[in-house]
């Protein structure tokens, strides 16, 4: 257990980080579930509109320090192409 005051405020402030930090992640993890959920129903332009929304989503995910840059850029670039394939 921490014992100097400043470790203690740390281990309160990490704990605050973390719920944050998670609702930030799970907010990105639904964007891309509805642009795959519009992928698999087979239906164009939500896709695309989601995907739209989706992608200044993620970049905020990268500003904010929990993705990496180039883990957002693989993601949004997967998901690009499997949109652009659709018929």
């Amino acid at each position: 257990m921490a014992n100097t005051p400043q470790a203690k405020k740390r281990i309160r402030r990490n704990e605050r980080r973390t719920d944050v930090n998670t609702a930030r992640v799970s907010r990105i993890r639904t964007f891309i579930k509805k642009v795959e959920s519009a992928i698999e129903l087979g239906d164009k332009d939500v896709a695309a509109a989601a995907l739209k929304a989706a992608q200044p989503e993620i970049m905020r995910g990268v500003s904010k320090g929990v993705l990496d840059k180039n883990t957002a850029s693989r993601k949004f670039s997967r998901l690009n192409k499997r949109v652009v394939a659709l018929d």
